[in-house]
């Protein structure tokens, strides 16, 4: 119903945003991927197991907006976690600037599965979905997809919320309030994949000025990825404080982290 209401909305306006669209097209500006290392470790004076990390998906992925991966999403991510755990985090990204939830199926999840397993998978997509318009089925359907092809490695899948598109100050405003509308659905059911398919979904908790974004005025700055990392490495503690205080977190001797009983990652 929420679906159906927003194309009650978005086709009247059709004419009126179609323009808008070409001319942010026109004038936006197009940032590169960002440059060195695809992988790296957080913390190396730790002891024990290293950690294995996985960022998987569209630009932010790769880190669009930064010069260097070392300030982008993955990395940035790695240091939060082995700040919060006390462990050597070995990072990796996989992505592709522009890619939608149907190139990660088919171009991403095999390099995945060729990879040694990692114990925590962050999927970061949705933005250009929300763009293209996927539909409902399609998305759910799909995200169903890759969390099962990713947990069949035994990662702990982790979705990051689809970004609130309306804060986007590249875009006009028209399109910045109907696509934040849309990027609105696509998060409340990828909430509902990640429900069914016992993986975690982590809220963008992001501070939209002008100093945490890049100079697209589209993608995070390097203290926007932090920012960002701060708020998932935060997230993810807090959910696995509360399976423990619920008594429903199970044991994984994989990861082996102690914050009390050994949790799963």
């Amino acid at each position: 119903m929420r679906g159906l209401l927003w194309w009650m909305v978005a086709v009247p306006l059709s004419p009126v945003m179609l323009p808008l669209a070409l001319h942010a097209l026109r004038t936006t500006v197009r940032l590169p991927v960002a440059r060195g290392p695809e992988e790296g470790v957080a913390g190396i004076e730790r002891t024990g197991r290293p950690l294995r990390l996985l960022v998987l998906g569209e630009s932010t992925a790769v880190g669009v907006g930064v010069d260097q991966l070392e300030d982008g999403l993955a990395a940035q991510l790695a240091r939060c976690l082995s700040e919060r755990f006390a462990r050597t985090v070995r990072w990796k990204t996989c992505g592709e600037s522009g890619i939608r939830l149907a190139g990660a199926l088919e171009r991403l999840l095999p390099d995945v599965r060729e990879e040694e397993p990692a114990d925590i998978v962050l999927l970061v997509l949705g933005v250009n979905d929300t763009m293209g318009l996927c539909g409902k089925r399609r998305w759910q359907e799909g995200l169903a997809r890759l969390i099962d092809g990713c947990a069949d490695e035994g990662a702990r899948v982790v979705l990051a919320g689809v970004p609130p598109i309306q804060h986007f100050r590249a875009l006009p405003w028209l399109l910045r309030h109907v696509f934040g509308w849309r990027a609105s659905l696509l998060d409340r059911w990828a909430r509902q994949v990640a429900e069914r398919k016992q993986a975690l979904h982590l809220p963008v908790r992001l501070l939209f000025e002008p100093r945490f974004l890049a100079r697209d005025g589209y993608h995070p700055s390097s203290a926007g990825y932090r920012h960002w990392a701060e708020g998932l490495a935060d997230q993810y503690l807090a959910a696995l404080d509360s399976q423990q205080a619920e008594g429903s977190r199970p044991e994984n001797e994989k990861a082996g982290i102690q914050a009390g009983p050994r949790v799963r990652l």
